[in-house]
């Protein structure tokens, strides 16, 4: 885990798009909320590899919200009650995929997967736009604070520093 916050760091001080990193947070917030033998997780876990997503904040988004999601169980058995049960509404359409092959292997009618998932779907979008903002100001203030410390200075003007960066862009 501490390898992965290293990464996030070194990834908020590059060039990288903050919009990577940023749907990395968002992505690794549907999977920490939602129960992990989720089938839908699985298209998750594709699109955190298939597209430009940073993977360290992935990870990192999913363990905080893993913890989240244990204080959240109460709400999302709410949002899936209403879901699932609120007045006949769509009755039909989870009969309708509940009577089909393979949807019911997908668990939708768990009240905590249901709601997570809707919950989740629902946060998507401000987490990303919130986390692109942060990492925006980020790099804005403290970065450029950090960048003037005279010990940061004095380390990246050593020659092990120097070896390392050379290594670094060596390696990928």
């Amino acid at each position: 885990m501490l390898r992965y916050i290293f990464k996030l760091i070194r990834a908020m001080h590059s060039d990288t798009d903050p919009r990577q990193i940023s749907l990395g947070f968002s992505l690794g917030m549907i999977f920490g909320l939602t129960p992990f033998s989720s089938p839908h997780n699985l298209i998750v876990l594709l699109a955190i590899l298939l597209f430009r997503v940073n993977i360290s904040a992935s990870v990192l988004s999913w363990g905080v919200f893993s913890l989240l999601a244990f204080l959240l169980d109460p709400v999302f058995h709410q949002i899936g009650i209403f879901i699932l049960t609120g007045k006949g509404i769509l009755a039909g359409l989870w009969t309708f995929f509940y009577n089909m092959p393979l949807i019911p292997y997908t668990r939708f009618n768990n009240t905590i997967v249901m709601g997570s998932l809707i919950f989740s779907i629902l946060a998507f979008y401000p987490v990303y736009w919130c986390g692109k903002l942060l990492v925006v100001k980020y790099r804005e203030i403290f970065m450029e604070r950090f960048n003037r410390w005279k010990i940061i200075r004095l380390i990246k003007a050593s020659s092990l520093y120097k070896w390392y960066s050379r290594y670094s862009a060596m390696k990928g």
